[in-house]
C-alpha cells in the first residue's frame, strides 16, 4: 500500500510539471507572436518601457497641452440644467523614453494605447460620458521623433451647467467644460491650452435650436482639494437664447387674449351671458397657457422668471376686465334702485301734496257751510252759538285723520333714501352713470397695458 501511494504521488507531481511546462511554452510563443506584430522601431521603444511611471519621473512635472474640437451640442436642458456635447479631446506631452531617429511620426493603432502612459484627465462636471467604440474605439496615438505623443479621443458627455433663469426667455447662459487630472497633482502634471483661446474650435459652425453661441474663452486654474492641488483647464462659452420662438408661442397669444377680453367693453351691460362668456373663456384660456409655458421649466424653482411676470400681467388684465363688468353691473343695479327710491319718494311727496290740497278744500267747504248755518240761526242765543261752534268743531277736524303719520313702508323708503344720501356725501359706491365705467375702461385698460409692456421690455432687455 505504501508503494502504491508513492507511485500515485509521483504521477501527480509529474502531471503538474508537464502542465506548467506547456503553459510556459504557450506564453513564450505568445510573446514571440506579439513581437512579430510590432514593428522593429516600436519594439525598441517598448523595450524596458514602464507604462506605470509618468515621463520625467524624477525630473519635475510633465506638461500636457490640450485642445478641443466641439463636434456638436446635442441638447441643452433647463429642467436638468445640463448640456450634452460630442467633443474631440486632444492631448500632447513629451515622453523622453519614446525618442527615436527619423523625421516621420508613427501613427499607431488605438488599441496600443494600453502599452503607453497617458494622462488621467477627466471632465469635472460630467454626469454621464462614454467613449465611442464603433467600429473600434475612437482613439488616436501618434508618436513624433522628439518623443512627443498625440493622444486624441472622441467623447460624448453630459455636463452640468448652472443656469440663472431669472430673465428666461431673454436670458444668457454661461456654461463651462472643466478638465482636471484625477491622481497627479501640480507637482507631477501641468496642463495648458496649446493655442490659448484658439485651442477650441467648431463653435462657429454649430446650429442650435434655441441658442446662439455669442463667445467663448479659455482659462487655466488649479483645483484645491483635501488631497492637494490639481491642474485644471476651463473652457467657457456663452449662449444667448433666441426669443422669436417664445414670442410666437407665448407672448403673442397671451397679448391677444388680453385684447380679446377688452371686447366686452363694447357690449351692452344688459348682455350678461355674452360678457360673462368672454370673461370666463379668456381667464380659462390664459390659465391653460400659463400651465403650458411652465412644463419646459424646472418644477422646483426658487426664482421668478420673466415669462412668469408677463403671463401674470396678462392674467391680471384679463381678470380685471371680468371684475370691471361685475362692478359696472352692480352699479347699474344700484343706480336703478336709487332711481326707484327717488321715484317712490316723489310719489310720496305728491301724495302728501294731494292730501294737503284735499284737506284745504274740505276746510274751505266746511267754513262756508258753517257761515250759512250761522246766518240761519238767531243771534240772541249764545248757548246755541256755543253749541253750534262745538258742533262745527268736529266737522272742521274731519280732514285731520287724512294727514296721519306715514305708514311703515314709507318709513323704510325714507331710511333708504337717507342712507343713499349719506353714501353720496362721502362719495362711496356712487356712480352718476354706470355706462361711463365702460367708456373709461376702453381707454384706461389699453393705455395701461401699453405702458406696462414698455416698462417690462425695457427692464428685461436693457437691465
Amino acid at each position: 500500500m505504501a508503494v502504491m501511494g508513492l507511485s500515485v504521488s509521483g504521477g501527480t507531481v509529474f502531471t503538474i510539471l508537464l502542465i506548467s511546462r506547456l503553459l510556459e511554452r504557450s506564453m513564450l510563443s505568445a510573446e514571440v507572436k506579439e513581437g512579430e506584430i510590432l514593428p522593429p522601431t516600436i519594439q525598441r521603444l517598448m523595450k524596458g518601457y514602464n507604462k506605470y511611471l509618468r515621463p520625467f519621473f524624477d525630473n519635475g512635472p510633465v506638461t500636457v497641452g490640450m485642445s478641443l474640437d466641439i463636434a456638436s451640442i446635442d441638447t441643452i436642458s433647463e429642467i436638468n440644467m445640463d448640456y450634452t456635447a460630442t467633443i474631440f479631446l486632444r492631448q500632447r506631452w513629451t515622453d523622453e523614453r519614446l525618442v527615436f531617429e527619423g523625421n516621420k511620426s508613427l501613427s499607431l493603432d488605438g488599441r496600443l494605447v494600453e502599452l503607453l502612459w497617458v494622462p488621467d484627465t477627466f471632465i469635472v462636471d460630467s454626469k454621464k460620458s462614454f467613449l465611442h467604440d464603433i467600429t473600434v474605439e475612437n482613439r488616436l496615438i501618434r508618436i513624433f521623433p522628439n518623443g512627443t505623443v498625440l493622444y486624441a479621443l472622441r467623447i460624448t458627455t453630459t455636463v452640468a451647467c448652472n443656469m440663472d433663469l431669472t430673465k428666461y426667455p431673454m436670458d444668457k447662459q454661461t456654461c463651462t467644460l472643466q478638465l482636471e487630472s484625477w491622481g497627479y497633482n501640480i507637482n507631477d502634471v501641468m496642463f495648458y491650452w496649446t493655442r490659448g483661446n484658439e485651442s477650441v474650435s467648431g463653435l462657429e459652425s454649430l446650429q442650435l435650436a434655441q441658442y446662439t453661441v455669442e463667445g467663448h474663452y479659455t482659462s487655466v486654474s488649479e483645483a484645491i482639494y483635501e488631497t492637494g492641488c490639481y491642474p485644471k483647464l476651463v473652457f467657457h462659452f456663452e449662449l444667448k437664447r433666441n426669443i422669436l420662438y417664445f414670442i410666437l408661442e407665448t407672448y403673442v397669444p397671451s397679448s391677444l387674449l388680453v385684447v380679446l377680453s377688452w371686447v366686452s367693453f363694447w357690449i351692452s351691460l344688459s348682455s350678461v351671458p355674452a360678457r360673462i362668456c368672454i370673461g370666463v373663456t379668456t381667464v380659462l384660456t390664459m390659465t391653460t397657457l400659463m400651465m403650458g409655458a411652465r412644463t419646459s421649466l424646472p418644477n422646483a424653482n426658487c426664482f421668478i422668471k420673466a415669462i412668469d411676470v408677463y403671463l401674470g400681467i396678462c392674467f391680471s388684465f384679463i381678470f380685471g376686465a371680468l371684475i370691471e363688468y361685475a362692478v359696472a353691473h352692480f352699479c347699474t343695479l344700484s343706480h336703478t334702485n336709487s332711481h326707484m327710491l327717488m321715484y317712490a319718494h316723489q310719489i310720496h311727496d305728491f301724495d302728501d301734496e294731494i292730501n294737503g290740497i284735499v284737506t284745504t278744500i274740505s276746510s274751505h267747504s266746511n267754513r262756508a257751510k258753517r257761515r250759512k248755518e250761522t246766518a240761519a240761526i238767531p243771534s240772541p242765543a249764545p248757548a246755541t252759538t256755543e253749541l253750534s261752534v262745538s258742533q262745527s268743531s268736529p266737522s272742521s277736524s274731519k280732514p285731520k285723520p287724512e294727514a296721519s303719520p306715514p305708514e311703515p313702508t314709507n318709513w323704510c323708503l325714507t331710511v333708504l333714501d337717507t342712507l343713499c344720501k349719506v353714501l353720496h356725501s362721502i362719495n362711496c359706491c356712487h356712480v352718476e352713470n354706470p355706462h361711463h365705467i365702460d367708456n373709461y375702461s376702453r381707454v384706461t385698460f389699453p393705455l395701461s397695458f401699453v405702458i406696462v409692456n414698455l416698462l417690462y421690455w425695457t427692464y428685461y432687455l436693457y437691465f
